[in-house]
């Protein structure tokens, strides 16, 4: 029997609606779960007895696991069906807020976390995929602008919201409400969204790459956090770094040879990729960076002394800042340039860490307020224009493979910069209190010393603008808002992408 036109028309709808509910919140708690966790870690210190600077890796496990399964995860979905593999990562999902919820142990949190990162880079890879093919024309171009900004508010509002929820759940209600939260996109999934694959797509898929991408990564992260310790020309340090080069080396061969690699190479050979793609990384390290150290110094009881909730609140300047200034920055791009804006914005974002360099212990929070803004504007001004290069550079065909290429640069950008920072912080804190400062100084030295290294990294990033080339802008129509306003966490395509006229 034929079915109604009609009918099927409103069959259609209800699926789109059914994909566009599910992952919008989703993505939304996935961000906010993600921006959250620093405000919980000195609770968690308390509650496990595990010192925060171990706890660190419950921040920087995540961010390397998301870059080892970014790009993996969306190959498995367009092969073995993207439904299923989205409803995978969400089950997964529950099953690291449920065992982080009921851990009593700092190393289990961190466990957690770590299959937490897999989860979250698989509904976000997923999610969009199965937002883009159940759409079409001006319906695909809004469903995906709401995509982006349900990922812009769950990055801003997450510090926020964990505040709250630690100081009237404990640190616990964050997990046990995003485990709800998810499980009801599992059952809006299973009941109104259709199964889809990409069946052009060759069935061979690069494990082999994404777990080098990860015995790259961790053996780096784990000598920048324990170097200090082990001593930087110790066997240990010496060891992890040959790990790290073995890995990479080893990474570059298998790609070279597999069918459908991870990364291919040859878009290595594009300049204005790979300088957006390091702009990117350092946009996403220094914001994730700034999160972690003031997460604890609003908190510490040495400093400022806030209880979670304030911290969260305190924190409004830079996440909503960075949420207001980015849908304005396309039309700004495409007056003046894209490079111009990203070396703008990362001046901008060196002067407010460079305040902030200055602080001392007497400082009250009035003091954070203007360089948090100016942070706030800067990584706005430099985020969407370098994620817009990022794929308006290269080939229509390629753009699925340069988007990727800059989300795992954002995962390897938090994850190696916030165990840099969370080790300068640690070893100068260590360092003063050992020579007889008061604790209140040896933290606002910590701190300082930190913020001047993302100073540092933030004026490469205006290198990296100089050495951008060219290329096509966007024209800041609604696409290239959203994807202005998700640049923080995801790259999404502009007016400009697939123009591949770098020049």
């Amino acid at each position: 029997m034929t079915q109604n036109p009609a009918t099927e028309k409103v069959a259609s709808s209800r699926g789109a609606t059914a994909v566009l509910v599910a992952t919008c919140i989703s993505t939304l708690v996935v961000n906010a779960n993600t921006s959250a966790v620093s405000i919980l870690l000195p609770a968690i210190s308390r509650d496990t007895g595990t010192s925060v600077d171990t706890l660190q890796w419950a921040v920087t496990g995540y961010s390397l696991m998301g870059a080892a399964i970014i790009v993996t995860s969306g190959a498995v979905g367009d092969v073995f069906g993207r439904k299923r593999i989205f409803q995978l990562g969400l089950l997964l999902f529950i099953a690291s807020c449920v065992f982080i919820a009921l851990s009593s142990s700092g190393i289990a949190v961190i466990v957690g976390r770590i299959i937490q990162g897999a989860a979250g880079a698989t509904i976000l890879a997923c999610g969009l995929s199965l937002l883009t093919v159940a759409n079409q024309g001006q319906a695909q171009l809004r469903a995906v602008s709401l995509w982006g900004a349900a990922a812009a508010v769950g990055a801003a509002v997450g510090p926020l919201v964990g505040g709250v929820l630690v100081d009237f759940t404990g640190w616990q209600g964050l997990f046990w409400v995003d485990a709800v939260v998810a499980l009801i996109c599992v059952l809006i999934t299973a009941r109104g969204v259709s199964e889809s694959r990409d069946e052009q797509r060759p069935k061979s898929i690069d494990y082999l790459g994404a777990v080098l991408v990860a015995l790259t990564l961790a053996p780096i992260i784990l000598a920048t956090s324990l170097g200090g310790q082990w001593g930087w020309i110790s066997v240990p340090t010496i060891v992890c770094i040959v790990v790290a080069v073995g890995s990479a080396v080893a990474f570059v061969i298998v790609e070279k040879r597999v069918k459908v690699p991870l990364l291919d190479l040859a878009l290595l050979r594009n300049v204005v990729l790979v300088v957006s793609t390091v702009a990117i990384l350092i946009g996403s390290g220094t914001i994730n960076g700034l999160m972690y150290l003031l997460s604890l110094y609003f908190q510490n009881k040495d400093a400022l002394g806030m209880t979670p909730f304030q911290a969260g609140l305190a924190m409004l300047p830079a996440t909503v800042g960075l949420v207001i200034i980015a849908p304005l920055v396309p039309r700004f791009a495409s007056r003046i340039g894209g490079r111009r804006v990203v070396a703008i914005g990362f001046l901008v974002t060196a002067v407010g860490f460079g305040v902030i360099g200055f602080v001392q212990a007497s400082w009250t929070y009035a003091a954070f307020v203007l360089p948090l803004i100016a942070i706030a504007v800067g990584m706005g001004l430099s985020n969407g224009p370098s994620s817009s290069a990022s794929t308006a550079c290269v080939p229509e065909h390629q753009v699925g493979s340069a988007s990727g290429v800059s989300n795992m640069a954002r995962y390897i950008g938090a994850a190696v910069a916030t165990a840099a920072v969370a080790t300068i912080n640690s070893s100068v804190i260590a360092s003063e209190t050992g020579a007889g400062q008061k604790m209140s100084h040896a933290l606002a030295s910590g701190l300082a010393a930190a913020a001047w290294v993302m100073a540092g990294l933030s004026l490469a990033g205006v290198v990296m603008a100089v050495l951008m080339r060219r290329h096509r802008m966007a024209v800041g129509t609604l696409q290239d808002v959203a994807a202005a306003a998700a640049a923080g966490s995801h790259t999404l395509a502009t007016t400009a992408s697939g123009s591949g006229s770098a020049r």
